[in-house]
């Protein structure tokens, strides 16, 4: 039979030290009220014997919970067919594990469902700090995490004002660098499957959209407002090419719709590209393996979430924290653009 170590225990370095376990608890801690030279002693009689912290206990010693949150205000099954946030939390992860923290994860299913979460979060001390995503008009999040004194990072600059360092990703040049691309090869007829004008970076990338025309001299284009889901793009998609005079290429305002209407193209016999284009965004893995391999613009969620991870990490422990502007969104073009028909 396998046997099994006991715990070492502070009780243990203590004895072994010949120290108070106060002693050896400021000691492991880094807290004053110790000699150097006990210091010292304690810390290698700690390695010698294979102590490891234990988090709860850490955790009822400094008042901490050594966990941070993200709660996100979406249905569940439009946010299970949005890759973005499994690439995001993986970047959050990556910071997170090596310096032993957690990442509380709760889906709601509203928005005042989302303030209240924030509230039981600070009341049971089940986090120390959040990340804010999906900003929206006139947030209400800002004014309540400020009153409940809870560290936060915004995943985008509101549009008030805000205690809270933002890390942000520009999404208007690779909305508008799509446009661009369209109109290079020959588009006139561009629409735009767009997400829920409620929320800040479906706005941003809808009015990106109408400058790019604008910019390029041609007419405006459609615009379908959504909820970001794969049904939503498949209907849009469905709607736009069934008209008397259907555009030519469409923008998306994020990779699953694209896919979706990609497919949805492809059941109305639509060709993809030749008589029609298609761009999204985000370029999560799955676009360069459907066929034609998808156009669209790179915003490298998991770099989002390591800088996000980082930056709140810095925030918790100096008080402060900047502003983070990551590199802007680009184009990667694939094989579901080429010239219309005719051309």
């Amino acid at each position: 039979m396998k046997s099994t170590s006991p715990k070492v225990t502070i009780e243990v370095v203590a004895r072994q030290a010949g120290v108070s376990k106060g002693l050896v608890s400021f000691a492991l801690n880094n807290r004053p009220g110790v000699s150097p030279e006990t210091r010292v002693r304690i810390l290698q009689v700690a390695k010698d014997l294979g102590w490891k912290p234990s988090l709860r206990a850490r955790s009822l010693s400094t008042q901490r919970s050594y966990a941070l949150g993200l709660v996100i205000a979406r249905n569940p099954d439009v946010l299970a067919s949005d890759p973005f946030f499994p690439s995001f939390i993986a970047g959050v992860e990556s910071i997170l594990a090596p310096e032993g923290r957690a990442l509380v994860l709760s889906v709601v299913p509203d928005e005042e469902t989302e303030l209240r979460t924030y509230r039981s979060l600070v009341a049971d001390g089940r986090v120390d700090g959040v990340f804010v995503t999906d900003l929206r008009l006139n947030d209400a999040r800002i004014p309540l995490l400020a009153e409940l004194g809870l560290p936060a990072v915004t995943l985008g600059r509101p549009d008030g004002p805000s205690p809270f360092p933002a890390v942000t990703v520009d999404d208007t040049p690779g909305v508008m660098a799509s446009v661009a691309h369209l109109a290079t090869l020959g588009h006139r007829r561009i629409a735009h499957v767009a997400g829920s004008s409620t929320l800040l970076h479906g706005l941003r990338r809808r009015e990106a959209f109408t400058a790019a025309l604008r910019e390029a001299g041609l007419p405006e284009g459609q615009t379908v407002e959504t909820d970001f889901s794969v049904a939503a793009g498949s209907d849009a998609t469905r709607r736009l090419l069934t008209q008397d005079r259907p555009p030519t290429a469409i923008v998306y305002a994020n990779d699953p719709m694209a896919i979706a209407g990609l497919g949805m193209a492809h059941e109305l016999g639509v060709r993809v590209p030749d008589e029609l284009s298609i761009t999204g965004y985000d370029d999560i893995d799955f676009c360069r393996y459907v066929y034609p391999p998808l156009t669209t613009v790179s915003a490298a969620p998991m770099v989002w979430g390591r800088s996000a991870a980082s930056t709140l990490l810095a925030l918790m422990e100096s008080g402060s924290a900047d502003d983070v502007d990551l590199p802007a969104a680009r184009l990667v073009v694939r094989g579901s653009t080429a010239p219309p028909s005719g051309k």
